[in-house]
Formats: C-alpha cells, structure tokens, sequence
C-alpha cells in the first residue's frame, strides 16, 4: 500500500505543471526578497530623510511600557526592554513592498496579454481562407470549385466573373 502511495506521488511531483509551479514559487520568494531589499534599503531611507531623519523601520508605538527608560531609542531596544509596541514602520515598510510587486506583476501580465494578442492576431491574419459556401444549399465547398458536390448547382467563380 505505501509502495503504490509513493509511486503515486512520484508521478504527481514529476508532472510539468507541479515542477512549474515550484520553480515559480521559488523564483517568487527570490524576488520577494529583492522587493524587500529595495524598499528597505534604497526607497525607504530618502523619504525617512526627507520627513526629518525618521528611520521607517523604527517608527513604533509603545502600547505597554517595558523594563527601562522612555523613550525607547529603536524598535529593538523596546522589544529587548519587554515593551509591547505598534511597529507601524514595518507595516509602512511591508505596505510598499506589496504595492512594488503587485505593481511588477501587473507589469508582466500586461505585457504577456499584449504579446497574446499580438500572437493572436497574426494567426488570424496568417489563416488563409479554404473554402467557401456554396449559394444555393449552404454548404462549405473549396474555393476552386466550379460545381456544388452537394447540390450540384453550377457556381460562378472568381475567374469567370473576370473573364466577362
């Protein structure tokens, strides 16, 4: 019973869509972290500065004193002293980050669903009409066709309307 559960989930793990979707979850946690990184490290310090030297990451609220002093010099001498606090900087700092990838990600999918219609109106445009339909019964006919096979009407064809 267990060989043909593991089997089993052999054959699931190794199908296309479930190593798809892990090298994408991968590949997500990756640039999750670069998306962290940008925000902490590069947009978060010139608008900290800008606001007077405020540091987002330190930017608490202290809900319950702790051990020590007030104030509290940074979020981790608060936590170290026991103190409860509302770390609104981080929440500030985790806000942007999802608006950086949400906005990335609609970035792509935009782009992809350009490139669809795209792809997809050149295969119409590629698709070369074969036939036609035949006046008189309806029928879908080949283009060349000089006589209904169905109703056997005689039709006029391109050429001949041409030729006159």
């Amino acid at each position: 019973m267990f060989k043909g559960f593991l089997n089993e989930f052999k054959k699931f793990a190794m199908r296309g869509n479930v190593i798809d979707m892990a090298v994408g979850i991968i590949i997500g946690a990756a640039f999750g972290k670069i998306v962290d990184s940008l925000v902490k490290d590069i947009i978060m310090p010139p608008i900290g500065l800008l606001m007077g030297k405020v540091d987002f990451s330190n930017l608490f609220v202290v809900l319950r004193k702790g051990v020590g002093e007030l104030p509290y010099p940074s979020l981790s001498a608060a936590q170290d002293a026991g103190a409860v606090t509302l770390n609104v900087g981080l929440f500030l700092n985790a806000v942007i980050s999802f608006l950086i990838v949400a906005f990335a990600v609609f970035v792509l999918i935009k782009a992809i669903n350009t490139l669809r219609e795209k792809m997809e109106r050149q295969e119409a445009k590629d698709m070369v009409k074969t036939t036609k339909t035949c006046p008189y019964c309806c029928t879908d006919i080949p283009l060349n066709a000089t006589r209904c096979p169905n109703c056997t009407s005689e039709l006029i064809t391109e050429k001949a309307v041409k030729a006159k």
